[in-house]
């Protein structure tokens, strides 16, 4: 990964289509470009990678600030995976967070990375779906 690789935390002047051909790529399946611009601008935190001009990461955080938060979308270029990316954005997201609590959505075999950052499995969870293949094809799991 180049040293070279900020981060910065608006929303502002996000060319959404990039942002979307980066889930995509990553692979976590397709997102339409202006929904997921309304994710991020009504979420609570979001953080975006870049190389130079190029967004190579993103993520988004929902939280009352207090108590509770959950990290949606931690997602990178296939190339800047396994290079210190990831760990950096949690960080970053995390520090910003500031809540004891903080659940987050994973795609399986990905459990390690977040382990390291002490998070651990959950024994009761449950989720509603509007439509839930189009939610287990995201990655989400409906047993």
């Amino acid at each position: 990964m180049s040293k070279d690789i900020t981060l910065t935390f608006e929303t502002d002047g996000i060319d959404w289509v990039e942002a979307a051909s980066i889930f995509e790529r990553a692979p976590l399946g397709t997102r339409e470009p202006d929904v997921l611009r309304r994710t991020f601008e009504n979420s609570d935190l979001t953080c975006f990678a870049w190389e130079g001009p190029t967004m190579v990461g993103i993520a988004r955080a929902l939280s009352d600030r207090t108590v509770h938060s959950v990290i949606y979308d931690l997602c990178m270029l296939p190339e800047c995976q396994g290079k210190g990316l990831g760990t950096r954005m949690m960080e970053a997201m995390l520090e910003r967070l500031g809540t004891p609590g903080v659940v987050l959505w994973s795609v399986p075999g990905k459990e390690p990375f977040y382990a390291r950052f002490g998070f651990k499995p959950m024994l009761t969870a449950m989720a509603r779906f509007e439509d839930p293949e189009r939610s287990a094809a995201g990655g989400y799991i409906i047993l």
